[in-house]
């Protein structure tokens, strides 16, 4: 090309920039980078029959579409310098600095890099490799920008090679530039990939876009107009675009199935207002006027994507029946969802670049630090691989199942995080793991590169203790959710169990105890919404049975006599505190066994103090003429005995299971032993619980287990 046309391309750029960098001395220092590059370039040819220079300047238009600061912009205009030119590390360095220097080093780095796709494991390892070399995330986005140029001029290249590059760009870089959130690259990467991969594919799905264009336009334009008129009238100002969808996201969806005609965000919008809350406030809004379709609502912004997309995404019933996706986020969301990291370019807040770079690697990207130094110029890609000995991620690791997948994690996760990660069944079903081959802990600290394998168990159930011993928020929801549902679902069963039961014992029919005006006339009573909630709480023990039957036969409760005397009993020492009676033998009643918690009555025995039964004890229908008020000492710490029975389903023998389970909710067992059933096994345990309340914890972890059919607490 003529000088003319070389000054004008440059100054074209030059005007870019100047979009968002305005310092003179800075853009003229760009132009000299410019000069130089051209001048060691000169006399190279591209493939295509272009001028060398022009691939690097391009990679560098490209950047400042992301907002590439002067020192990205330097590097870009001379990443292939190094490699391919009569110029030394110390020339450029002693021109341009030490900074400009190594990311055009990173690069260099990179570009000897043979990368392989034969595999799903080469693939993911080679993803990691680019950003464990990569001292500097500015490093990756060069790289990224000089593929997609590349793949641009692609049709220059044997068609075996621009498969092969279309390949390394599909399932090595686009992942990568997804991963930074720079959408705008990652999607034309996919696209580019797919017309050299799927040619065919490709030339039919835009085929298909092309003819729909021209309605399709009309409708968003449409909907446009009506949803824009709508946020107006609510005061909410706003900006709203019609959203391209990539052909390589549509090759996607028809890929697993789906037509043509059912693919809902062809159809889309995308709105931007200023501030979070009006993201909702809009949502509303928009959701008050058309019907949205049920489980297409996602909420990025209260939880955002690990590559700090956030957005809130609805498909809507719109115009004349028409499916919308739209999405709705502020204009800083948008230009995170665009340009991903590469939106943090400090110049629009004219702090330092290196420095507000450095930061949001370290602290957003939960990416791969530097982990060598590689002094040879030349490395075979295996001797490449082979010399990754320390990968550190700042705030995630990676890790491996058995087969060669990676799962990423947050750094400090445990086996319980993997499990959950790889799907919920596998977390609530695990009953151990096995790392690099040795079994550990289920607190054990994950780390790089183990190889991780659960073991799992269909009748096992999680622990509520995992909910302390895990790292994620994503992993303790999953586990409070299965105990939210399942605890609820038990605490029911319970409830009916009781009210059958003493329904039973007063020779009350159930159906018609529970006719529709009685439950009415119980929910109004006890302030509940269903027969469920009023079985939840007898279960819960928030209400007792006898109390529900009350309220509809009005019998007359039956309560011991108490005597009520003097001033309580104040011994320190002493389990129960006794009324109007000082230092007093008290034993607790062996026929109930009362635990901490329990609501307990006194009997003054014949010379032998007072014995303490459970208010329900069976035994004290005889003994109300001689009751006493007594209370738990709060200030005791011990354990109790109580008395279980379990029913099992089956014939096996679950008894070391029962055991584990409650050795792990630290209840020794201080007995256990069968009796013959002809369904299952029963077996009669006593135990030692700090309270009811850790009495009932055992109880709900016992009633989980598929092969109990009954557990409860029994009198003597």
């Amino acid at each position: 090309m003529s000088k003319k046309n070389e000054i004008l391309k440059v100054d074209e750029l030059l005007e870019k920039v100047k979009t968002y960098i305005d310092q003179d001395e800075e853009l003229e220092l760009l132009r000299n980078t410019y000069l130089f590059a051209y001048e060691k370039h000169k006399g190279q040819f591209r493939k295509s029959g272009e001028e060398y220079i022009v691939h690097p300047l391009n990679v560098a238009y490209i950047l400042t579409d992301v907002y590439a600061d002067i020192p990205t912009l330097q590097a870009a205009i001379m990443h292939d310098v190094l490699e391919d030119c009569d110029c030394t590390k110390d020339e450029m360095e002693s021109m341009f600095g030490h900074e400009v220097t190594v990311l055009v080093q990173g690069v260099t780095k990179l570009s000897k890099i043979n990368f392989s796709t034969e595999n799903d494991y080469l693939i993911e390892y080679y993803k990691k490799i680019i950003v464990g070399i990569s001292e500097d995330v500015r490093v990756i986005i060069i790289k990224l920008a000089d593929r997609l140029h590349n793949m641009r001029t692609l049709w220059a290249l044997p068609e075996e090679k621009q498969k092969i590059k279309a390949k390394e760009s599909m399932e090595i870089l686009a992942p990568i530039a997804h991963h930074l959130g720079i959408h705008k690259i990652k999607s034309e990467l996919e696209d580019l990939s797919l017309r050299y991969l799927k040619p065919e594919v490709f030339y039919d799905i835009a085929e298909k876009l092309n003819t729909s264009k021209l309605e399709r336009d009309k409708t968003v334009l449409e909907m446009q107009e009506i949803v824009s008129k709508l946020l107006t009238e609510h005061n909410i100002a706003h900006e709203i675009k019609g959203r391209a969808k990539s052909i390589y996201s549509i090759y996607n969806k028809l890929s697993k199935g789906k037509k043509f005609s059912d693919i809902y965000d062809l159809h889309a919008l995308r709105i931007l207002v200023d501030t979070e809350q009006e993201c909702y406030v809009a949502l509303g809004i928009i959701h008050s006027k058309f019907r949205p379709l049920p489980n297409r609502f996602k909420d990025y912004v209260a939880m955002p994507k690990p590559n700090m997309y956030q957005s809130l995404h609805t498909t809507v019933f719109g115009l004349d029946g028409y499916l919308f996706e739209i999405q709705i986020r502020t204009y800083q969301m948008d230009e995170i969802a665009e340009n991903g990291i590469a939106s943090h370019w400090a110049y629009k807040e004219n702090r330092d670049a290196k420095a507000n770079m450095q930061s949001t690697t370290e602290q957003k990207l939960q990416f791969f630090k530097s982990i060598m130094d590689l002094s040879s110029d030349k490395l075979s890609s295996e001797e490449f691989v082979n010399s990754v000995k320390d990968e550190v991620l700042n705030d995630n690791i990676y890790v491996f199942t058995p087969k060669g997948d990676i799962i990423e994690l947050a750094k400090g996760s445990t086996p319980i995080d993997f499990a959950y990660k790889v799907h919920t069944k596998v977390g609530e079903t695990m009953v151990g793991a096995i790392v690099n081959n040795s079994i550990v802990s289920l607190d054990y600290e994950l780390q790089n590169n183990d190889i991780v394998k659960i073991n799992t168990n269909k009748t096992s159930r999680p622990s509520k203790e995992w909910i302390q011993i895990a790292k994620t928020t994503h992993t303790k929801n999953k586990i409070r959710s299965y105990f939210t549902k399942n605890e609820r679902e038990i605490y029911i069963e319970r409830g009916r169990e009781s009210l059958e039961k003493e329904l039973r014992k007063r020779k009350l029919a159930f159906a018609e105890f529970l006719s529709d005006s009685n439950v009415s006339e119980i929910c109004r009573e006890l302030k509940l919404k269903n027969i469920e909630e009023v079985y939840q709480n007898i279960g819960n023990g928030k209400h007792a049975a006898s109390t529900v039957i009350h309220i509809i036969t009005k019998e007359e409760q039956q309560k011991p006599k108490i005597a009520r005397v003097g001033n309580q009993n104040t011994d320190a020492n002493a389990d129960i505190v006794v009324s109007g009676i000082d230092q007093v033998k008290v034993n607790l009643a062996q026929c109930c066994n009362p635990v901490f918690g329990d609501d307990i009555i006194g009997y003054i025995t014949m010379g032998n103090g007072i014995s303490v039964h459970r208010s329900n004890c069976h035994n004290l229908a005889s003994l109300e003429d001689r009751n006493v008020l007594v209370s738990w000492n709060q200030n005791i710490n011990k354990r109790y005995l109580t008395y279980l029975i379990l029913q099992t389903k089956d014939k096996t023998d679950h008894m070391l299971d029962i055991i584990q389970k409650t050795s792990i909710l630290d209840i020794p067992v201080d007995s256990i032993h069968t009796i013959g059933s002809s369904s299952g096994i029963v077996y009669e345990m006593r135990v030692y619980v700090r309270n009811l309340e850790h009495l009932n914890k055992m109880l709900l972890e016992l009633k989980k287990q598929t092969y109990v059919e009954k557990v409860e607490r029994i009198q003597r």
